[in-house]
């Protein structure tokens, strides 16, 4: 793969890097944007609905990644990652990795063909594990290329996704290469991770069957989910009571995660609306230190809950176990009431918080105390790093929300093409009449 020259490269394909490339693409800038996934779109595609509006995730996520693929100015490389970033006179010389997908990108036109020949199904990680793919498959109905990728370490190798190829895209020999991408300037948009289910003992360690992460009620939920509808993934029973422990994942030093991830209040309650209108009959109760809605129209969408009929009780869940059904059982101390109670529960989300995605130390940055990207100046230049030219962006840069993430992304393409400026002397329209 030849070497790549940018202005500006865009390290994630999330809703934050997407808006950023398109911010700079727009202004004329030639930009890369590097995913580490096969398919651009981030966490935001997997999602069902985005508060306090409830609209589609989908509808407004696959436009984004539409328009960058057909953007003039960006150039889209999936299923890479960054391995090092130097830093040269005028900007930056980053070694990326191209992954094998043993699918020639070029030739495959994403027909799927190859899916449906495979016969080694295995969990999919888009369904959090809760559907199934195969090991050759288009990563997704709205991937981003529509280019498919094979699993090689679960493919038994029998060739019948080769057989039946009609561009014969297929290639079992491809290995891992390393490009360059040299670039003036870099805006990190690396994302979160959810902090581990298992991170607690006393919530079950990870091994209870119906105590679930709430990227996995998300897919439950999304029209494109892996059953269509909300089953406990225990036993595929309706559940019709349904508890939310708030703060599994933060706010709590036995973790070492001492901050508030800011989103897990308002996704908690979007969720409970959402299985209100899916399972009528069901009761949905969330457990609460404190409801934090900061947002425009989030007190509001806190009241429409409350209204609908969800179950708001303030305490710290203080156990979970289960029954000899599998049935959760949740002991919590009621701060108001001054009392120890136990509930049982057909399904139990925790509420897990917000860490820092990709590590720093390839980027040459240092951690703040909370794991995330150290900004120097936060009130001044929220997304500017301490190493010029190097830009932060959404939940790269902490804990936020979609709205506050797509802020961000402008705001850091907008300090992006100032620094471009800076370093090139050299404006937009003098390019463009250079060129002529």
């Amino acid at each position: 793969m030849n070497n790549v020259k940018v202005d500006a490269l865009v390290i994630g394909g999330g809703i934050a890097g997407m808006q950023a490339a398109l911010d700079l693409g727009d202004q004329g800038y030639q930009v890369a944007l590097v995913e580490k996934e096969p398919s651009i779109g981030g966490k935001m595609i997997t999602l069902s609905k985005v508060f306090p509006t409830l609209d589609c995730c989908s509808c407004i996520t696959t436009p984004k990644m539409s328009a960058v693929a057909h953007h003039p100015n960006i150039q889209m490389f999936t299923y890479c990652e960054v391995e090092s970033v130097d830093q040269q006179e005028n900007g930056f010389d980053v070694s990326v990795l191209q992954k094998p997908r043993y699918v020639n990108a070029d030739t495959c036109t994403g027909c799927r063909l190859c899916e449906y020949a495979c016969p080694i199904t295995v969990p999919s990680s888009f369904d959090r594990g809760l559907g199934s793919y195969r090991t050759a498959r288009v990563p997704f109905s709205t991937a981003v290329p529509q280019i498919a990728v094979l699993d090689i370490e679960n493919c038994i190798l029998c060739g019948k996704c080769e057989k039946v190829c009609p561009v014969g895209a297929i290639d079992f020999t491809q290995q891992p290469e390393t490009f360059s991408i040299d670039t003036t300037s870099i805006v990190l948009a690396t994302g979160f991770e959810l902090t581990d289910l298992d991170a607690k003992n006393e919530y079950g360690a990870g091994e209870l069957p119906n105590v679930i992460d709430p990227l996995m009620m998300e897919r439950f939920l999304a029209p494109t989910g892996p059953y269509g509808r909300v089953l406990r993934p225990g036993d595929g029973m309706e559940p019709m009571t349904i508890a939310y422990v708030q703060c599994a994942g933060s706010r709590d030093e036995t973790l070492g995660i001492e901050y508030c991830s800011r989103t897990c209040c308002m996704y908690a309650i979007k969720q409970s609306m959402l299985i209100s209108g899916a399972l009528p009959l069901a009761e949905v109760t969330i457990y609460y230190m404190d409801i934090r809605t900061f947002g425009k129209g989030y007190e509001q969408f806190y009241q429409n809950a409350k209204a609908m009929g969800v179950e708001f009780v303030r305490g710290k869940v203080a156990k979970i176990t289960e029954d000899e059904n599998h049935n959760p059982v949740v002991r919590v101390e009621r701060t108001e009431e001054g009392d120890v109670v136990e509930r049982t529960f057909d399904l139990v989300v925790l509420s897990l918080g917000m860490v820092a995605g990709d590590p720093l130390s390839k980027f040459g940055l240092t951690p703040a105390e909370d794991g995330y990207i150290k900004i120097p100046s936060v009130n001044a230049s929220p997304c500017e790093t301490r190493r010029p030219g190097i830009f932060v962006t959404g939940t790269a840069g902490g804990p936020m929300d979609i709205v506050d993430s797509i802020v961000t992304a402008s705001a850091a393409a907008s300090a992006a093409s100032a620094y471009i400026r800076s370093k090139t002397q050299v404006g937009i329209e003098e390019r463009e009449v250079a060129h002529v």
